[in-house]
């Protein structure tokens, strides 16, 4: 009965659940009435990385997976850790791209599943730290939960203070319905939206990682990356602040595989990886010792032009509007076509599925026409350029997780 319910709730759809952004989390602004939610910046697509749990839970299988499914924009509810009492506590600690403010924090789908030895968390937390990882927090909002009549519903988290910060600790403690001494303690996730300072560019997606016969080779030029994976994987993607997000297809059986990642304190490469359009995977991989081999030594060099996908031009929320922070991956997607021989070239825009079907289509629309009008200015001749929206209708990963939905908010760029 667990798994049938537990494959329901996956099946839901999720729009009206999360937050999520159009294609950029860094501007403030009010959506229209038929617009996607507010950015919801405790995601690890918007680069909330984890950098800490903590407190029992810790010890009774609270882990990184479970910090980034907490922070997934997926409401599907999962075991968080096991033979937990009343006041089991674990604290996930997520450090923040750049200062963000927030004056909104929810859970959703606070719902039972139907066993005795599992329930939901009763008491969430939510701190703020402007100063690290580890010291300077205060209370940003809390709440005793209870479960909710049906799914699809939303818990507010009362705001007690809305500083900058830099990071956030999510502190979860016991559960709703205790009725085995040692039990299964579920969460769903925790939604965050404020506003963000534009974050830096990351530029440390270079080098070698490997675990076992899974090994990435990256090369990085701006917001630029190319590389290979596994043995015959060829990869290609763009930065946005500390997150890469790249695409890859394997070279013997035209495999897809979709990555979000980043680069932890200690080297190690952290992130997602969905091959084949299957649900996104935890995927770590440490540094590799110097000299090891991989399928690609002699990398394509990053660049952009014809073909690429690209992640990394970002608009204000609910807008067309181009942000500064995609001037750098204009520049460069300007280079590579500047030479090109095509005569005709279309900027494709796409977008995730919140939001209805008729506005994501215009709003595809105008930020492909941005993106030309930026390439015209820069220098390309107006008649090799067309702008096309394609909105919702081609995703390249699934809608039901922010994962997913960071990848369809695209601008592909085809040529003839």
């Amino acid at each position: 009965m667990t798994r049938f319910v537990r494959l329901i709730q996956h099946l839901l759809p999720a729009i009206a659940l999360t937050a999520a952004a159009a294609t950029s989390g860094m501007a403030q602004g009010g959506p229209g009435p038929d617009a996607p939610a507010r950015v919801d910046y405790l995601t690890f697509a918007q680069g909330a990385v984890p950098v800490g749990i903590g407190g029992g839970g810790a010890k009774l299988g609270a882990n990184f997976e479970a910090a980034v499914r907490i922070t997934d924009g997926d409401p599907t509810a999962f075991t968080v850790v096991s033979r937990a009492t009343a006041t089991t506590e674990t604290e996930f600690v997520y450090e923040l791209p750049a200062p963000t403010t927030f004056d909104r924090f929810a859970v959703p789908n606070i719902v039972e599943t139907p066993s005795p030895s599992t329930t939901f968390t009763r008491v969430v937390e939510v701190h703020g730290s402007a100063s690290s990882a580890t010291d300077g927090f205060q209370l940003l909002a809390s709440a005793t939960l209870q479960t909710h009549r049906t799914r699809g519903l939303v818990t507010e988290l009362p705001v007690t203070a809305k500083p900058p910060v830099r990071w956030v600790k999510v502190r979860l403690v016991g559960g709703i319905s205790l009725l085995q001494p040692a039990s299964f303690l579920e969460f769903s996730e925790i939604i965050g939206n404020g506003t963000q300072d534009a974050p830096p560019l990351a530029s440390h997606f270079a080098g070698v990682w490997r675990a076992q016969a899974n090994r990435i080779r990256l090369a990085q030029q701006g917001p630029v990356v190319s590389g290979c994976y596994d043995s015959d994987g060829d990869l290609q993607g763009t930065v946005t602040g500390n997150v890469l997000r790249a695409t890859g297809v394997d070279r013997r059986d035209r495999t897809p595989s979709a990555f979000l990642l980043s680069v932890a304190a200690d080297g190690a490469l952290q992130g997602v990886r969905s091959t084949n359009g299957g649900p996104f995977r935890i995927y770590t991989l440490p540094a590799a010792p110097p000299g090891t081999r991989v399928a690609c030594d002699e990398p394509v060099p990053p660049v952009l032009g014809c073909g690429s996908i690209i992640h990394s031009i970002t608009f204000a929320f609910d807008s067309a509007d181009l942000l500064p922070a995609a001037s750098p991956v204009l520049d460069a997607l300007f280079q590579g076509l500047r030479t090109d021989p095509s005569t005709r070239i279309a900027i494709e825009g796409h977008t995730s599925s919140e939001g209805t079907e008729a506005y994501n289509e215009r709003l595809s629309q105008r930020r492909a026409q941005a993106v030309v009008a930026d390439l015209v200015r820069r220098g390309l001749p107006v008649q090799r350029l067309t702008a096309v929206g394609i909105g919702e209708r081609r995703p390249i990963a699934t809608n039901n997780d922010e994962s997913g939905r960071s990848l369809n908010r695209r601008v592909e760029v085809r040529c003839q």
